[in-house]
């Protein structure tokens, strides 16, 4: 078994259910025992006395998976405690929760991916594991077998998503006011959990006053027979906001299935994702830290750059990969640059107020306090859009690398388009430009009113193109001026580009 194989940015992924599968029990069992070791080892702790939690979403192989994970950290001589059904972001809340408080934790889920995939992802007191550290465990992995050792820990049950339950409805009404049991009423909200682990969000915004009505797919199902759970997906948003209309509800809150990304609908339906979730959640801390800087993915338009800084802010684009944008936040403010907000278009978001986890249920309580806030001076939570200019256009096309060494002749393409960028006086490179290359246009008289981003994908041999556009028809000028620019690429399948062009 090559672990590398199951390295899917800074987690572990793999088809887990059928005849196919690569993420199978005995793999599991490795993979806990090679991070009990780890632990052991970053922290200087004899293996006896590391404790490692485990929780699962709702995917229907999760309960075979952790236990066999965590006979792989027992089998080491470590402490196993299984918290069941979990959340990603409770896996490491745990770890800085007094009486809990273990040395890692391990998390299985594989977010909004089809049911037959499963995955780990692993925390330590410093946040979730990073690209590099998560190559040394798969070494680690690769080289160990359980069972190696004569020690057996003890594997033991303790629940903690009620711990985290209860941090939350704290923030709740330490926001609206701490005097008042039932901060929400009033307030009607949809919660739509896609069948994962997030369904309990509903019954404790009900336990804090809010009229649930409406709210749908809470009961965990490891299949996810009514939709994705995933706030990109449009069949996943479209049912949530049907769900909000015809109930008339104040909002509705999606998540995916461990609850590390979210997204919200507003009292008409409107999707609140991507660019307008970050230009929400921005004019939030804006109203409290004026002058803070928002770091981003790439891929974010325009007209939510000229938002933030209209509202007073910076706008700092970073590498697609939330664990790329996380860390850049950290570096940031480490260098005294002050940057509260961590995001991707994708919905993980992560504050500097919750220790820069990606927690798409804090964000969403957040913005729910906020919701609340507003209903009481008659305003609804849509209005803080106002002034965010949207694309007319926009398009995202993959273009397949066609060679071994894919990240290699990425790179030289990108190089190759910027220097015809500067050949040609029409090419504005963006100054802010820190991913792949991004170049904006003038269409129609309207200055930089088009542009596309060229990069290299985080996993995969393909080159991800986004364009988009203020004026009718830019998308399509951009996309021509490029295809000229690539048209000696032999390794660059452009077959994509063309199809987009001829639509």
């Amino acid at each position: 078994m090559d672990f590398k194989k199951l390295k899917s940015g800074s987690d572990v992924r793999g088809v887990a259910v059928g005849p196919d599968a690569a993420l199978t029990q005995d793999v599991a069992q490795t993979l806990g025992a090679a991070f009990a070791r780890y632990v052991a080892q970053k922290y200087g702790k004899p293996a006896g006395e590391v404790s490692i939690a485990l929780g699962r979403d709702s995917r229907v192989s999760g309960p075979e998976l952790l236990a066999a994970a965590a006979r792989g950290v027992a089998g080491e001589g470590a402490c196993a405690v299984d918290y069941g059904m979990c959340t990603t972001p409770a896996m490491y809340m745990a770890i800085l929760t007094e009486g809990f408080a273990p040395d890692g934790s391990i998390m299985v889920t594989a977010s909004h991916h089809p049911w037959k995939l499963n995955g780990l992802k692993f925390f330590t007191r410093e946040g979730g594991l990073g690209f590099h550290e998560l190559d040394e465990l798969l070494l680690l992995a690769q080289n160990l077998r359980p069972g190696q050792t004569a020690e057996t820990g003890e594997i033991t049950s303790r629940p903690f998503l009620p711990t985290y339950c209860q941090r939350l409805k704290s923030l709740i009404r330490n926001a609206i006011d701490p005097d008042v049991q039932k901060p929400l009423l009033g307030l009607h909200v949809v919660v739509d959990a896609g069948n994962g682990a997030g369904g309990f969000y509903a019954s404790m915004l009900e336990d804090l006053g809010a009229w649930i009505e409406g709210s749908q797919f809470l009961e965990p199902d490891g299949r996810f027979p009514n939709h994705v759970p995933n706030p990109e997906n449009p069949e996943a948003m479209a049912s949530v906001a049907a769900a909000v209309k015809r109930v008339g509800a104040d909002l509705g809150v999606i998540f995916d299935a461990d609850c590390d990304r979210a997204a919200i609908v507003d009292d008409t339906g409107k999707e609140i994702n991507r660019n307008r979730l970050i230009a929400m959640i921005s004019v939030i801390l804006l109203e409290e830290m004026p002058g803070a800087t928002i770091v981003t993915d790439s891929v974010t338009s325009s007209g939510l750059s000229d938002f933030i800084r209209e509202w007073g802010g910076e706008h700092y684009r970073y590498k697609r990969g939330y664990r790329n944008v996380i860390d850049e936040a950290v570096r940031l403010n480490a260098a005294g640059i002050n940057c509260p907000l961590a995001i991707e278009t994708s919905g993980h978001a992560a504050l500097r107020d919750n220790h820069f986890l990606d927690d798409g249920m804090y964000l969403v309580t957040v913005l729910l306090i906020k919701a609340m806030q507003l209903k009481q001076q008659g305003k609804t939570l849509g209005a803080l859009l106002e002034g965010l200019r949207e694309p007319v256009e926009s398009a995202e096309i993959r273009l397949p690398v066609r060679c071994e060494d894919f990240a290699g002749a990425a790179k030289q393409i990108i190089e190759r388009v910027l220097e015809y960028a500067s050949e040609h006086a029409q090419w504005h490179v963006a100054p802010d430009n820190r991913e792949g290359v991004r170049i904006s246009f003038d269409v129609d008289g309207e200055l930089n009113s088009a542009w596309f981003l060229l990069r290299l994908s985080v996993h995969d041999p393909v080159m991800p193109l986004n364009a988009e556009s203020d004026v009718p028809g830019g998308v399509k000028a951009v996309l021509q001026k490029l295809l000229e620019a690539l048209a000696g690429e032999e390794e660059l399948d452009l077959s994509p580009l063309r199809e987009a062009l001829k639509a």
